[in-house]
């Protein structure tokens, strides 16, 4: 009898011993991905770290997007994921550079505390791009991404990774 007690004893033990050996691979193979992304994502300055990692705003009309119309693709200057065509991109006049369509899954919308803007991030990484508005009816799609210049960047159609 005292044999049968050790021995449901030891499989609960090795049961235990698995689920937690299985929750820490778990965790190992979330903490590699997550160094990775790290390790992917490019050195910021100042001023970059101030609006995309502190959900800091460029000053209207300065950023070297806003007046800015070639042909390609924009990327997140944190982590590199494309974002926005630059066939969305439109002039909204607004002294930022505007998008009426982001890539599919490429932008994740999140609603300000105050409820008033909905922010817009790097799905990939979460580096603040900027806020989303509808209804102003500048393009069809009724939609406009407003985005800080100094949270992307351009690659030229026919370079990089399109």
């Amino acid at each position: 009898m005292n044999q049968l007690i050790h021995s449901k004893l030891l499989i609960c033990s090795c049961r235990n011993s698995l689920s937690q050996i299985y929750k820490n691979l778990v965790d190992l193979s979330l903490y590699i991905e997550n160094t990775s992304i790290i390790m992917e994502m490019r050195k910021l300055t100042k001023e970059e770290e101030r609006v995309i990692i502190h959900k800091g705003t460029e000053c209207p009309f300065t950023g070297k997007y806003d007046d800015f119309f070639q042909k390609g693709t924009y990327v997140c200057k944190r982590c590199g994921q494309p974002l926005y065509s630059s066939e969305a991109k439109f002039d909204a006049g607004c002294g930022w550079p505007a998008f009426d369509k982001e890539f599919p899954g490429a932008v994740k919308r999140v609603p300000d505390p105050d409820g008033m803007r909905t922010e817009i991030e790097c799905a990939k990484c979460g580096a603040h791009l900027g806020h989303v508005f509808t209804g102003e009816r500048f393009t069809k799609e009724n939609t406009r991404h407003c985005v800080n210049s100094i949270s992307i960047e351009f690659i030229k159609e026919g370079e990089g990774n399109e």
